[in-house]
């Protein structure tokens, strides 16, 4: 199943895709808080309605990552745009805050099932050697969303005359029809014949590689693999930073009295940041090297989140806001690359899932955690919360490139369960940017 294929042009029709999809929920997380506080919620009720978004996610992400090991990936991205579309819409028409906090568990589970789909379709279809530019780019679609959403949502919602009520409804209705749009591309992602090929050619394969193939890899064995720990935990700390910067901002801008509309450019600046850096991924893992960009990344994202709490003017915030934006454009791509090199092949859409479960998991208990916070200290203490997050992640991304093992074609990586095996053509040699093959 993971044979790259020829052209590019399903990597583009999946980032156009994907850049709908994300639109629509970028869109619609700023104007549910909107919503919400126009409700009558509070921090704390912000809080938790973020982390409802990750709840029905962390619960299904494994099941699905097994079916979809096993199975097809497209049907997963056909149901995560119809919840979607759902979700966004449902949450404009709720009336209370308990039936918004469940319609924003609609969409999250919505964007799980399109996220893992698209992430197996891009392991499946991209040779080794193409995985950190082809995952780079799938998440520039993410980065478009992030770009397009808030910047949509600021503009549709007003606050002026009570209006933040019907205006915030508006804008999660105009993000369901974002979303419902993403089937104009969603068409011939997965190559059916490859995996018929595929089939049909296993009679011809080793008996070793077929044996080896076929068990299941335990959850358990897979977050063993060296490589992939770190991988998930990075993916948790800068998801739960751009997560948190969406949800809180708006209530900074209230504070503050920013108006929806620049608090919606700062996030689009913000996403147009992390674009530009995905867009100088593979240049920049040539000058630095994979394990020294993301370590770096994540160290200096730490120290830049102090600043949407800080009292300086709007421009100093968009200046800080875009360099931390850049800095949380190399955690996803290259935790992505990390986790499918070093998985056992026959349990890389498990091992994504697994990412995605501990995204959710952060996205559960980090906007859970900075409600508490914010209810006890102020808006200050989630941003501060985020920068022990990415420093600490900083510190774990430096041990997988020092310790991964290299991945041995057909026997999948070196881990507890998968010991090294002898390569016939001797020792591999270094990876391009001075760390191992499976760190990539």
């Amino acid at each position: 199943m993971g044979t790259g294929t020829p052209g590019r042009g399903w990597l583009l029709r999946l980032v156009l895709t994907f850049a709908c999809a994300q639109s629509a929920v970028s869109m619609a997380r700023p104007a549910v808080s909107y919503r919400a506080l126009a409700l009558g919620a509070d921090e704390r009720a912000i809080g938790v309605i973020t982390a409802v978004y990750a709840l029905l996610p962390l619960l299904v992400a494994v099941p699905l990552g097994r079916r979809t090991d096993h199975g097809r990936c497209a049907p997963l991205l056909v149901l995560g745009v119809a919840l979607i579309t759902g979700g966004c819409a449902l949450s404009g028409v709720a009336g209370s805050l308990p039936a918004m906090a469940a319609w924003s568990g609609v969409m999250g589970l919505g964007h799980l099932c399109f996220v893992i789909g698209a992430q197996s379709i891009v392991a499946r279809r991209s040779a080794p050697d193409e995985r950190d530019r082809n995952f780079g780019h799938f998440t520039i679609g993410a980065s478009l969303g992030q770009l397009v959403g808030p910047a949509a949502a600021g503009l549709v919602v007003s606050e002026h005359d009570g209006a933040m009520g019907p205006t915030s409804a508006t804008a999660l209705l105009v993000a369901g029809g974002l979303a419902a749009f993403s089937y104009a591309s969603l068409w011939r992602l997965e190559h059916r014949p490859e995996h018929r090929a595929a089939a049909t050619s296993g009679a011809a394969r080793p008996a070793r590689d077929r044996t080896a193939a076929s068990p299941r890899t335990s959850v358990r064995a897979i977050l063993r693999t060296r490589g992939v720990p770190a991988g998930i935990f990075m993916s948790l700390a800068v998801l739960s930073a751009t997560d948190i910067l969406t949800a809180y901002l708006p209530v900074v801008g209230e504070d503050r009295g920013i108006a929806p509309a620049t608090v919606g450019a700062l996030l689009s600046l913000r996403a147009a940041a992390t674009i530009a850096c995905r867009l100088v991924m593979t240049p920049m893992i040539r000058l630095l090297g994979r394990t020294a960009l993301m370590a770096g990344s994540c160290a200096l994202a730490g120290l830049l989140c102090a600043g949407p709490a800080l009292p300086v003017p709007v421009w100093a915030l968009a200046l800080m806001l875009a360099v931390l934006g850049f800095c949380l454009g190399v955690g996803q791509p290259l935790s992505m690359t990390t986790v499918v090199q070093a998985a056992p092949e026959a349990a890389r859409s498990t091992a994504l899932a697994l990412r995605l479960t501990g995204n959710r998991l952060g996205q559960v208990a980090a906007p859970a955690t900075a409600g508490l916070l914010a209810g006890l200290a102020g808006t200050a203490a989630p941003f501060a919360m985020l920068a022990v997050l990415l420093l600490a992640s900083a510190a774990t991304a430096v041990r997988p490139g020092r310790e991964a093992r290299p991945e041995r074609p057909g026997n999948g990586p070196a881990s507890a369960g998968n010991p090294p095996v002898a390569s016939p053509a001797g020792p591999p040699g270094p990876a391009p940017d001075g760390g191992t093959p499976a760190t990539r």
